[in-house]
């Protein structure tokens, strides 16, 4: 599994500001951190960047792998922005990310850079509603990129994550059934998702068992990369098959095996009511964990 972190990201109360005021030893520091962490890839995300996003990417771009020589995941909405960061980036890097509304504008920026690209599957209707909507929207950002010369093993399909406080619109089902097609729709192509796009909302001390739980979920299905927090040690340590133990207890509680709570820990009682949670089984409330 390819971990990529996601601490560098413009919207960070901790790193926003270093980002912001163009600060390098905070954002240096960070990455040697995440390094540190064992991570695949770092993530660049500087939101829209409206106001100067090309010269803001390159910074970036520069300031990071002044320090590491991992590849790059680079995450904006603008395609200025993208591309200059595409200039700048040594080796290959992973344009994250590219959906119908801006296939016409982005996928261009892939075969000329020779660079892999996340297929976010946000439809032109906005967030797909079941599995079936996020295969056709596969299908199209794949037949797109064939068009171009692009192959399936460059697309990471991220099938979208919605957060588990939204009662309404929990998508992680729809998600694990598109990682279970994946294979049949292209065989060749990758799966990636944002952990903590599901805890967005969540109190921040109950955010690392909604991170955790999903990522456990996500294994069954061979998940191939997540972007996820480098700084969560036992997060990291769960992606790298420390916690085996762990993972077969949320796998059974995933396939509606017979949990016999008594027999557990603690914190093993957390992780199984988190899986009901967000397999939508029970409904989500910030007291989940003390029910």
């Amino acid at each position: 599994m390819k971990l990529i972190g996601e601490n560098l990201n413009i919207v960070s109360k901790t790193y926003g500001p270093a980002l912001k005021e163009r600060q390098v030893w905070p954002i240096q520091e960070l990455v040697k951190a995440q390094v540190r962490a064992g991570m695949d890839y770092i993530d660049i995300n500087i939101g829209p960047a409206r106001k100067d996003g090309d010269t803001f990417m390159e910074w970036v771009v520069r300031t990071v792998q002044e320090v590491t020589d991992l590849p790059l995941s680079l995450d904006t909405t603008n395609p200025i922005a993208m591309e200059a960061g595409l200039k700048a980036h040594k080796g290959k890097a992973l344009l994250n990310s590219i959906s119908l509304v801006r296939m016409a504008e982005e996928m261009p920026l892939v075969a000329k850079h020779n660079c892999d690209f996340v297929g976010l599957l946000w439809g032109r209707d906005g967030l797909p509603r079941d599995v079936n909507e996020r295969g056709a929207n596969a299908l199209e950002l794949l037949t797109n990129a064939n068009e171009r010369g692009i192959g399936a093993d460059r697309i990471w399909f991220d099938p979208i994550a919605t957060p588990a406080v939204n009662i309404n619109s929990n998508h992680v089902k729809p998600c694990l059934e598109f990682l279970a097609m994946l294979p049949e729709i292209a065989p060749e192509a990758k799966s990636i998702l944002g952990l903590s796009n599901v805890s967005n909302g969540a109190p921040n001390h109950l955010r690392p068992y909604l991170n955790r739980t999903f990522l456990m979920m996500l294994m069954k299905y061979n998940i191939y990369s997540v972007i996820l927090d480098a700084l969560d040690r036992e997060l990291i340590d769960i992606a790298r098959g420390k916690r085996p133990e762990l993972v077969q207890l949320v796998q059974r509680t995933m396939d509606g095996g017979k949990i016999d709570l008594t027999s557990l820990g603690e914190e093993e009682i957390k992780y199984v009511k988190t899986v009901k949670v967000l397999l939508g089984e029970v409904l989500y409330s910030h007291s989940w964990l003390e029910s």
